[in-house]
């Protein structure tokens, strides 16, 4: 027992500043009908990974590469609005996931640990993260937050009324680029899109308020990545896709939950 919450306490932390930090976004990016944006801008990030690893860089230099990919993608998608005048945002949304990942894969094949590397972009290393990780992961996450929370109506405005400029939608996409920064380096492209998207839907299900959403969102979405470390070290088997399992069986449960409630108050009503 003191093994595994020695191995697990810190992957576990890990989860639940993710679960934080995404389930925000996650409202934004829900509301605003382009939900596939963080997959597609981790990626993108993720090609700047794979060209630090192609280059041979060095740690500093690699994350200065996904730092700038972060900021272009930013600036990409601050045009959004604009984009979606003329093509289906979502669309546009996935020619960028899959070009990332394709140019991903082309630079990767040229490295000499090429398919690892491209393991690590996608699934991450959470079980292997470090007390040191974790503070840093919880500076960055706790300024971009604060910054959220100041402006958080100017933010609000954006997602729910459409209203604000171009610099704000800038500096959205950037704070968001920002944590998907540190989220993908920790927990991989495939875990990061799961905490962005599964806790705001859970709550969704289970309130209409968005306080609640957000609340219970990170209640549910910690206790379901806790199951998923937990059935990882007990049958031996990778972190990143039980906790995705878990937290996508979280949500259909609930769905069918909530389907099955509302066909029996219709019985009702009908009777």
């Amino acid at each position: 027992m003191l093994e595994a919450l020695s191995i697990l306490l810190f992957p576990f932390m890990a989860c639940v500043l993710l679960v934080i930090a995404h389930a925000w976004f996650g409202v934004h990016v829900i509301r605003r009908g382009i939900i596939f944006v963080d997959l597609s801008l981790a990626q993108f990030i993720g090609l700047g990974t794979a060209l630090s690893f192609f280059l041979g860089q060095g740690e500093g230099n690699g994350a200065a590469f996904s730092l700038g990919f972060a900021a272009l993608g930013a600036f990409i998608l601050s045009f959004s609005r604009t984009i979606s005048r003329l093509a289906n945002i979502e669309a546009f949304i996935g020619v960028l996931y899959i070009f990332s990942l394709s140019a991903s894969m082309l630079v990767l094949d040229r490295t000499p640990h090429g398919m690892g590397e491209f393991k690590a972009i996608l699934s991450g290393s959470i079980l292997w993260v470090t007390p040191g990780e974790l503070l840093s992961t919880l500076a960055l996450y706790s300024a971009i937050g604060l910054f959220h929370f100041i402006f958080r109506n100017r933010f609000l405005a954006l997602s729910f009324e459409g209203r604000g400029g171009g610099a704000w939608e800038f500096l959205f996409f950037l704070s968001f680029a920002l944590v998907l920064v540190k989220s993908v380096q920790m927990a991989g492209v495939l875990q990061v899109f799961a905490f962005l998207v599964i806790p705001v839907l859970v709550g969704k299900l289970l309130t209409d308020r968005l306080k609640w959403q957000l609340v219970l969102g990170w209640a549910l979405g910690a206790g379901a990545s806790l199951l998923g470390l937990v059935l990882s070290y007990t049958f031996d088997l990778p972190a990143a896709p039980l906790i995705v399992a878990s937290l996508c069986l979280l949500f259909f449960a609930l769905l069918a939950l909530r389907l099955a409630g509302d066909a029996a108050r219709g019985n009702t009503l009908s009777g």
